[in-house]
């Protein structure tokens, strides 16, 4: 297995060589030159596996911290400002985020050469999922609970938050292209802009791809997105990115981390996505399994959320509409990331074909329909009146 210091999640089930090196002492050292609040560094106690950055947590003379950076191209110290005054919101309204730290010249992101950096305060709870892949299922009924309801409670806190939608060009979960009337148009127009997704797609034949299995979906969901209201939501929810209270005999989250794919969206998006990212064992795919969705964890996540913000029948029948086409905008932003920032495009093609197609044919097929079917029959519930 690689050394932890130069491995990371790939796009499969194995570890793989990091796409960002390992941040070192002497980088370390210089960043907090800019904290002297928080001490000197005295050892650095773990490396983050996550793909898209590289990240740390250190211990100073101080204090523990977890420090985090970026390559400029991904996100500029203005692009990480707008996540940060997100979380500072929900903190305001009491939601569990960690504190993001400002330097001495009042900044929460500075740029350091090439590199952006970000330091916060340590996140309170065990870390119980800290070495799981994305798509791992939770290891408890009750975590999934606490998990939905501590979403539905975040929904809560980004209420009042107004600010337009994130400027980062790649590494964003939202929905800005299969929202519009005609998504092949939509990603014709982001792909002047995006020169990578261009370059990539040109090899492709992808509006046929998207013409005979994502627009019956979008046919159907397009009509339902009229009644969402905008939110700022967090488009990552999943097991890893939260932390937990273990100390009652029902644990519950007691810190949310990880908002660097947030952005405007609206409730259900994000709610369709904690299911797509908790439910289904994606990675099953990969060594020819079928991926089968546990229904248990659909429910808990969505009893969770109703204990703080009810679901109605129409709610049930968007998520059913929406889930197969959750994940198609990041896909292909992984894509572009891929492709143009990494230049790696046999995973941009992993991205392409797993992720984009493959996630949105595993909903035309028996497992697939099997929860669909689950989530109609939810709403045919909710209008009886019965509980989800």
């Amino acid at each position: 297995m690689a050394d932890a210091r130069s491995s990371a999640h790939g796009v499969g089930r194995e570890p793989v060589q990091a796409d960002w090196p390992a941040i070192g002492d002497a980088a370390i050292e210089q960043l907090l030159s800019h904290y002297p609040a928080v001490g000197s560094l005295r050892e650095v106690n773990w490396h983050s596996p996550r793909p898209f950055s590289a990240a740390c947590l250190i211990t100073t003379s101080e204090q523990p911290l977890f420090v985090k950076r970026h390559h400029r191209s991904v996100r500029e110290p203005e692009w990480l400002r707008e996540e940060h005054r997100f979380m500072a919101h929900l903190r305001g309204n009491g939601a569990p985020v960690a504190q993001v730290l400002s330097s001495a010249e009042g900044d929460t992101a500075i740029a350091l050469g090439e590199w952006t950096y970000e330091v916060h305060q340590i996140a309170a709870g065990q870390d119980l999922y800290r070495e799981a892949l994305s798509w791992t299922p939770f290891q408890a009924y009750q975590h999934a609970w606490a998990a939905g309801q501590s979403l539905a409670r975040l929904h809560d806190a980004a209420s009042g938050f107004t600010a337009p939608p994130r400027q980062a060009p790649v590494l964003l979960a939202n929905f800005r292209l299969f929202s519009q009337p005609d998504p092949i148009a939509a990603i014709e127009a982001a792909c002047v802009n995006d020169p990578a997704l261009a370059a990539y797609l040109s090899q492709r034949d992808w509006r046929a791809d998207l013409q005979s299995l994502h627009l019956p979906f979008h046919q159907q969901l397009y009509p339902l997105l009229a009644t969402q209201q905008p939110l700022w939501t967090h488009n990552d929810w999943h097991a890893s990115n939260l932390l937990w209270d273990t100390t009652q005999p029902d644990s519950q989250v007691s810190s949310v981390l990880d908002f660097g794919l947030a952005d405007q969206t609206f409730a259900l998006f994000d709610l369709a996505t904690a299911v797509e990212r908790n439910s289904i064992p994606w990675l099953d795919l990969d060594i020819g399994g079928s991926a089968a969705a546990s229904l248990e964890s659909v429910d808990a996540i969505l009893q969770g959320y109703h204990s703080v913000r009810p679901l109605k029948a129409q709610d049930f029948l968007t998520l059913a509409a929406l889930l197969p086409l959750v994940h198609t905008d990041f896909a292909l932003s992984e894509v572009a990331y891929y492709q143009g920032i990494v230049g790696s495009e046999a995973n941009a093609t992993v991205a392409y074909e797993a992720y984009l197609i493959g996630h949105t044919r595993w909903f035309n097929g028996a497992e697939g329909q099997r929860l669909l079917a689950h989530l109609h029959d939810l709403a045919a519930r909710a209008e009886e009146g019965e509980q989800p």
